[in-house]
């Protein structure tokens, strides 16, 4: 008789099986790191091959094996994703083409007509977000650019879909990992009727997209064909999971709106739980829980804690050397470094829009940092970034707050930012709030997990499993000096900023399109080499 849960949390930089006891305490995990986290073929495009991530769960499965763990141990399996990575397969459940990633920039240029729909829209002052929706669908950019391709292909999935296929053999996913650009319901929860507009936006045949199953529900088991791969057990029941955030959020133990997750990651989130639908930005939905019917509002800031990344690769290789000479981590260094910075960097203030995301479209917002002097390091630069990001996030808790009449109290940190205690006091800091870290740091393969435990009866529901399976850690008080300076950084300086550079960034996007096509540089979207994003 099985006694534990196998959560599979497939991520961007790598694969992690873990195994949870019903207590939530971690028996065994195995992590592989893709040999290649992806590849570009073109500035923009961010692609891998879908089998590549099949391959390396059989090999984080075959890893926990030889931890002591055995295939009989397992009571049943979580799939818990990267959101928004697109999959396209043929008749046979072969994948067509490459999956293409949620970094992926890429835009069709030719979308499909809407017809009276588009006069409607633009009554309603939505069109530019249903072009949007239109331009960044991968299915019009298939059958634009691959029509080849699109004729071939029979299915459109995400990777969640994708995994769970090739476990049961059944295209089945679940609700709460469907985020992304088809025609889904995200209030209903559930595939958009026949004859939506959105099926015109996106022509994709409903037929072609996998059923849906709430979080929490059984949708399968594992086949003999992902048995003979995996070492699992045939007849191994496979449950229903959630995206990767909707289980971080779940795992870290947040369900009331009056406390927010903050997701420390390639991209950094800011979320609060909700049972009542609301968008945190108007045309932006809110995403599905991984509590069935409800709601994840989130708040995002593009190429979040990639920047810490991205600095320590382009101006401090002193420092990382270093480091590895002293045994250290690049990170563990410079954060030691920063901490002796004082809050505000010296009246360094950074903008954190390399990428501008959903608030700041197109290329109406760049990056920047301002108030350098003769005392600034590279140091201050390494906090002026997180303070940055954390101000960029503030920003966004009040955008929460005001849309959906909410007061949050408490904030709870993950991902792999969250890890640093520079990071932890400067969210407690800036936001004025007590800041938690959970007991656990694999927050989304717990949130996984967790709701495994509910679809096999270890627990009755959510709320019974999150008291045995979650727990409090280190908690940060926001420290008042710190917060006095934050506060006046923020209010005065970092929320005037792009209202202040804005013509200054149109300016510098004409310069650089003006002879586009003529040799000119193109900012359609960042160049992505393959190198490590995130942290």
């Amino acid at each position: 008789m099985g006694k534990y849960l196998l959560s599979i949390d497939a991520g961007t930089q790598s694969l992690r099986a873990m195994v949870f006891d019903a207590g939530g305490g971690v028996v065994a995990g195995e992590k592989v790191v893709y040999p290649q986290a992806y590849f570009s073929v073109r500035p923009g495009f961010v692609e891998k091959e879908a089998e590549d991530y099949w391959e390396a769960l059989v090999e984080a499965c075959r890893g926990v094996w030889s931890q002591g763990v055995s295939p009989g141990d397992i009571l049943s399996l979580c799939i818990t994703t990267q959101r928004a990575t697109t999959v396209l397969l043929d008749g046979d459940g072969r994948p067509v083409r490459p999956a293409v990633l949620w970094l992926d920039q890429r835009q069709a240029s030719r979308i499909p007509a809407m017809g009276l729909y588009r006069l409607l829209f633009g009554l309603a002052g939505a069109w530019e977000a249903v072009r949007y929706f239109q331009r960044r669908a991968l299915v019009n950019w298939v059958r634009e650019k691959e029509p080849l391709v699109w004729e071939r292909t029979r299915h459109v999935t995400f990777l969640s879909g994708y995994l769970n296929y090739r476990l049961t053999g059944e295209l089945v996913d679940s609700t709460a990992s469907q985020v992304g650009y088809l025609p889904f319901d995200f209030k209903g929860q559930k595939w958009e009727r026949e004859g939506h507009w959105k099926y015109r936006a996106v022509p994709v045949d409903p037929g072609m997209l996998p059923l849906l199953r709430k979080p929490g529900d059984i949708l399968g088991e594992v086949g003999e064909d992902a048995a003979r791969a995996t070492g699992l057990l045939a007849g191994t029941p496979v449950i229903s999971g959630a995206s990767d955030k909707a289980c971080e959020i779940l795992g870290c133990g947040v369900v009331n709106p009056e406390q927010a997750c903050l997701g420390y990651g390639t991209t950094a989130t800011i979320s609060v739980n909700t049972p009542r639908y609301f968008e945190p930005m108007r045309f932006s939905p809110a995403y599905p829980s991984a509590i069935p019917g409800q709601y994840n509002v989130e708040y995002q800031v593009f190429r979040g804690f990639w920047l810490v990344t991205w600095f320590k690769e382009q101006f401090a290789r002193i420092e990382s050397e270093k480091a590895r000479a002293m045994g250290m981590k690049p990170e563990e260094l410079l954060e030691e470094l920063a901490r002796e910075v004082p809050a505000g960097s010296h009246g360094l203030v950074l903008q954190p829009f390399w990428t501008p995301g959903i608030k700041y479209p197109g290329l109406n917002a760049k990056g920047c940092m301002v108030g350098f002097s003769d005392v600034h390091k590279k140091e201050h630069i390494y906090r002026a970034i997180i303070e940055g990001l954390i101000f960029a996030l503030r920003e966004g808790k009040e955008m929460l707050e005001k849309r959906g009449r909410l007061a949050i109290r408490e904030l709870y940190i993950a991902g792999g930012g969250a890890s640093s205690p520079l990071v932890a006091q400067c969210t407690a800091d800036i936001m004025n709030l007590p800041v938690v870290r959970p007991r656990h740091h694999e927050t989304s393969a717990l949130g996984a997990a967790i709701l495994s435990s509910v679809a096999i009866g270890v627990y009755q529901g959510i709320h019974e499993a999150l008291k045995s399976m979650t727990g409090r850690g280190e908690t940060f008080e926001p420290r008042a000096d710190n917060v006095r300076i934050y506060q006046a950084l923020y209010t005065r300086v970092f929320k005037r900023l792009f209202r202040r550079l804005r013509d200054v960034y149109r300016e510098v996007d004409a310069i650089f399109h003006q002879g586009e096509g003529e040799g000119q540089p193109s900012t359609a979207g960042p160049k992505i080499d393959g190198r490590r994003d995130g942290v």
